[in-house]
């Protein structure tokens, strides 16, 4: 069984076939790396409610809540978490100075280095495997996974087709934990039981 406290577990309302609110305390009950809201196709309001309930069961598991994309509401929650697609963070260069936990989304060792140099403290790389989500696009594999966990000095999470039985094979490489979203919203008990 792979070690859910490597795993960052980010969120798909679409993906979940239970009450979503359910879901996530499920996953904060097992303890990852952190929870990724990563509900991209909210209105910033509604977000920003969904972000307080998600924020109340992190918490009440001692599990981090990373909001997603929208950093001002990060800031008016007074959330130290979040994890930004990369041209958002180099849209916001002071974003590192607010924030003690700043992630993000890389796609080679190039933009690996990038994130880093401009205030991420963790990376989540992909596509690594086949994945529905990036369908038709050819995966990156353990290789690329592997340039750019060796690029940067911070912690670097394996993300697209990640399963427990590949999971290992990300650390191997160099990747201190993974990112999965279909296992978290859809197939949690492979993971934790």
């Amino acid at each position: 069984m792979f070690m859910f406290d490597r795993v960052l577990a980010i969120t798909n309302r679409r993906l979940c076939p239970l009450d979503f609110l359910t879901q996530l305390e499920r996953i904060a009950a097992a303890h990852p790396a952190g929870i990724v809201l990563r509900e991209k196709e909210l209105h910033k309001s509604d977000y920003k409610k969904l972000a307080e309930q998600a924020m109340e069961i992190c918490a009440k598991h001692d599990t981090p809540c990373i909001l997603h994309h929208f950093s001002d509401v990060a800031a008016d929650l007074g959330c130290k978490n979040l994890h930004l697609p990369l041209p958002d963070l180099l849209a916001s260069p002071q974003i590192s100075h607010r924030v003690s936990m700043l992630g993000a989304s890389v796609h080679s060792v190039q933009e690996a280095q990038t994130a880093y140099k401009n205030g991420a403290t963790y990376l989540t790389a992909g596509h690594v495997f086949p994945t529905d989500c990036k369908a038709g696009l050819a995966p990156r594999g353990l290789d690329f996974l592997y340039e750019v966990c060796a690029s940067v000095p911070i912690p670097v999470y394996a993300l697209g087709g990640i399963s427990p039985q590949n999971a290992p094979d990300c650390l191997q490489v160099g990747a201190v934990g993974v990112a999965i979203m279909s296992g978290a919203m859809r197939e949690l008990d492979s993971w934790i039981l």
